[in-house]
Order: structure tokens, then C-alpha cells, then sequence
């Protein structure tokens, strides 16, 4: 009797697991509009990987997210920003409501962390933490660590929170390439 009930056990939980293994995934790593993060990953000459890592880090994929700060949507675009990039992208019907959509939000998000990959030299983690803690406090840090004879550190970042943010990032990039190459255009 006990290992009859023992088998049919097993057996219910191989049926019920692969339908629990994917969900199980999505609520670690949710991953949505990847259409989107493909299309504006290339246009802006990033890694897909790491504009998800940004996304899951900044709002875990929620559009409706906004900051204390006043930062809006999936990859968090301040309004100033968006105002910014809108007039430097020829967005003339720009209307900061726009920020909740995600097609708008993550071309804008990607857009300003292009500036950052540009501004950087492409040092990926100068730019996570120009896009979190402002260009002018990577600036001052990249600065610091060539001042003293090496390159830029994470570790060396001053506010814990850029530092968490870019570790993060970082490691989620890792995440999503593993997880969800095909999805993202990694194949």
C-alpha cells in the first residue's frame, strides 16, 4: 500500500513540476516585450541581455513603476530626462504619461544608457552607475580610481545603493543570457 502511494505520488509530481518550473522562473526572472528590448537593443547598440538586467533591477518588469524621485515606467526615465531625450530625438508629441507605455519607455531608457555606454567608453559598469547615480558622480568617481593608478571598481563606488545597483545589474545581465537567450536574441 505504501508504495503504491508512493509511486502515484512521484508520478503526479513529474506531471505537475514542468508546469512549475516555468512559472517558477518568470516570478525570479520575469522577462516581458522582449520584442521591444530586441528592437531597441539593436537600434542603440546594446547588449539585450543587460537592458532586461536594467529593467528587472529598476522595476522588475512593472510599467506602472514610479520612484519617490518621480522616475516613471520599467527602465525608471525621470521626466527631465525624457523631456531631454524627446527633444533631442525629435519626440515633438512627447507627454510625460507616455513613460507608462513600454515601447516609449524602454527607446528612452535606452537611449539615455546609450549616452552612457558613449560617454564611458563603453565600460559597462561606469555606465550602470552613470544611469543610476548621474554621469557627473560616475565622472567624478572614474576620475578617483584613474587618480590612483587603476581602473574603475565597482567596490569602490561611495553610495551603497549605486554599488547594490550596478552588482545587481551586473549579475542579472548574466541571469538573462542564461535563462532567456532565445527570447532575446542571443542565438
Amino acid at each position: 500500500m505504501t508504495l503504491g502511494v508512493v509511486s502515484l505520488t512521484a508520478a503526479a509530481w513529474r506531471a505537475i513540476v514542468p508546469g512549475i518550473e516555468p512559472a517558477v522562473t518568470e516570478i525570479r526572472l520575469p522577462l516581458r516585450h522582449e520584442d521591444i528590448i530586441r528592437q531597441q537593443a539593436q537600434d542603440k547598440r546594446l547588449d539585450p541581455a543587460l537592458v532586461a538586467a536594467v529593467i528587472y533591477a529598476e522595476s522588475r518588469f512593472r510599467d506602472d513603476q514610479e520612484s519617490p524621485a518621480g522616475a516613471m515606467g520599467l527602465m525608471q526615465v525621470t521626466p527631465d530626462t525624457a523631456r531631454d531625450i524627446a527633444r533631442a530625438s525629435g519626440g515633438s508629441a512627447f507627454v510625460l504619461g507616455d513613460l507608462h507605455t513600454p515601447q516609449v519607455n524602454i527607446a528612452y531608457g535606452t537611449y539615455r544608457l546609450r549616452q552612457m555606454m558613449d560617454r564611458f567608453g563603453d565600460e559597462t559598469p561606469v555606465a550602470l552607475a552613470a544611469y543610476n547615480a548621474g554621469p557627473e558622480n560616475a565622472k567624478v568617481w572614474l576620475a578617483r580610481d584613474r587618480a590612483r593608478g587603476r581602473g574603475f571598481t565597482v567596490a569602490d563606488i561611495p553610495f551603497p545603493e549605486t554599488r547594490n545597483y550596478v552588482d545587481k545589474v551586473l549579475d542579472a545581465r548574466e541571469d538573462y543570457r542564461r535563462t532567456y537567450p532565445t527570447e532575446l536574441g542571443l542565438e
